[in-house]
């Protein structure tokens, strides 16, 4: 029985590092595949697992283990020196005793498996099959997001959220934005579930919540970064406080799923345009308050879009630029 092994730190986790799995597979009974996780790393190795996991599920003789360690005790792994091969290759022989081959595309994978005293086998050293890195994903996230497995694309989403109450032009704007930026987006869940603001259940406001988020998460698995969401559980709980006087429920993954990069707010400066089904403008006014009283208590301090809708979307593609320009430069 033939086990081999792959390493690295998977940030972020990319097809690349997927196909070098699928071949370390296909030439091996068994799999593991080893996550290098350093004290200086914000995103933890479980989540790092998850990816990994999700994406290569399909593999039975798959086995995705995790490695912390402190950066002042070993150094990077990435790191193609002899001194640092072998003391790599002190721990993965610890770790993985029975290891026979070690698969990378990189040039000290050589080295690290000459120290442990097993074969080598080298896939796609040169990055013809997938002409990406980590670095480079991380370098211009919007350019390379195709190289991203769709277990990974929701945690790097770049989300931005439009706020705001009744009769602002959430919708319009939300879909402006998209046709511009040719990306993908999320209309309110709302619309579909409450057919009249002025007569719905707290019930509602939950099945707005789980509509909303799985919308949210299929949208962030599409072909772009960039995700314009109209609305958000925040609003939806802002509701809840403003017909029932509750508080939602919700657990952290909601929660998570919800965060955006960036959010716009809506002022209510517009005319107000009553198709029968909202509520009267005093009430919407008076919710545009409890909307802001929400936010704020969340910690949530959005930018203000003011105007006419001319004036709104170039205020808004203004801001959203400005946002899009640092996930080029990210290291």
């Amino acid at each position: 029985m033939t086990k081999a092994f792959v390493f690295g730190k998977f940030l972020p986790f990319h097809k690349g590092h997927e196909a070098m799995i699928r071949y370390a597979n296909s030439i091996s009974d068994q799999v593991s595949v080893l996550i290098c996780k350093s004290d200086t790393e914000e995103i933890s190795a479980l989540i790092r697992k998850h990816w990994i996991e999700g994406a290569c599920a399909d593999l039975p003789a798959l086995t995705v283990l995790t490695y912390e360690y402190r950066e002042r005790d070993l150094p990077n792994t990435s790191v193609a020196a002899r001194p640092v091969s072998r003391l790599w290759a002190k721990v993965f022989k610890r770790l993985l005793p029975d290891a026979q081959v070690l698969v990378t595309s990189e040039p000290y994978g050589e080295m690290v498996a000459e120290f442990m005293n097993i074969r080598h086998v080298a896939f796609d050293s040169a990055r013809m099959l997938f002409p990406v890195s980590a670095s480079r994903i991380n370098a211009d996230r919007i350019s390379n997001w195709h190289f991203l497995p769709e277990t990974v694309k929701p945690f790097y989403a770049i989300k931005v959220v439009i706020l705001g109450t009744e009769s602002t032009g959430k919708t319009t704007l939300t879909q402006r934005l998209a046709r511009h930026y040719g990306c993908s987006y999320v209309l309110e869940a709302a619309r579909h579930i409450i057919a009249d603001s002025n007569h719905f259940e707290i019930n509602d406001l939950y099945r707005v919540v789980d509509r909303h988020t799985h919308d949210i998460e299929k949208a962030c698995c599409g072909d772009h970064a960039l995700v314009i969401i109209d609305t958000n559980v925040l609003i939806t709980e802002s509701y809840a406080e403003f017909a029932f006087g509750e508080k939602l429920k919700v657990d952290d993954t909601v929660s998570r799923v919800n965060q955006a990069s960036l959010y716009l707010y809506l002022n209510n400066d517009v005319s107000y345009y009553q198709d029968g089904t909202r509520l009267s403008k005093e009430d919407r006014d008076r919710l545009d308050s409890s909307h802001r009283l929400v936010l704020t208590r969340y910690g949530i301090l959005p930018a203000e879009i003011s105007g006419n809708w001319e004036e709104r979307f170039r205020d808004a593609v203004r801001r959203i630029d400005v946002l899009l320009k640092k996930y080029f430069h990210e290291i």
